[in-house]
Order: structure tokens, then sequence, then C-alpha cells
């Protein structure tokens, strides 16, 4: 089985806002709420991994969210996610 490759970390408040579709002024105000940005150098870095965590717990969930990337496993995502969900109604049943 192939080891899932890291995404790198994302460099400079231009690409932090791509990546959470955001205007970078936005990015840079959720940065002094608390998003986990740090400073590397002069360059503004974050991981996706953070990213993600950070925005489940901003929305309340308890897993972190998902960002569709290009390297994303869309249909294990939705396989596992439905899973979840049948799980859940069998629960409240």
């Amino acid at each position: 089985m192939a080891k899932k490759e890291q995404p790198r970390p994302l460099k400079g408040w231009k690409e932090i806002a791509g990546y959470l579709a955001q205007p970078v002024a936005t990015t840079q105000r959720w940065a002094k709420t608390g998003m986990p940005v740090r400073r590397e150098g002069r360059y503004t870095v974050a991981t996706p991994e953070e990213l993600n965590r950070w925005l489940g717990r901003e929305s309340g969930k308890k897993e972190p969210v998902h960002i569709a990337t290009d390297n994303s496993d869309l249909s294990g995502d939705l396989k596992r996610a439905l899973a979840e969900a049948r799980q859940q109604k069998r629960r409240r049943k």
C-alpha cells in the first residue's frame, strides 16, 4: 500500500487564502482570531491539516473539515461520510 503523501505547507497569505477560497484580507482577519499560522522568516506559513482542524472546530464539528484539493480522494471521503451517516441513523432508531 502506498503511503499517503504529506501536503507541503502553504507559504504566504496568497497561498493560504487560495487554499481556503477566501480573500487575503479575510484570511488575515481569521489569523488574528486564532487561525493556526506561524512566521517562518518573512513568510506566514500554515499546513492544510492544521487549517482543516481549525475550520472543523470553528464550524462546531467534531472532525476536521475537509477542503477538496487536486489530490483529494473525494469518492473515498463520500463513502466514509455516507457510512457514518448510516451509523448515526441506526443509533437514533
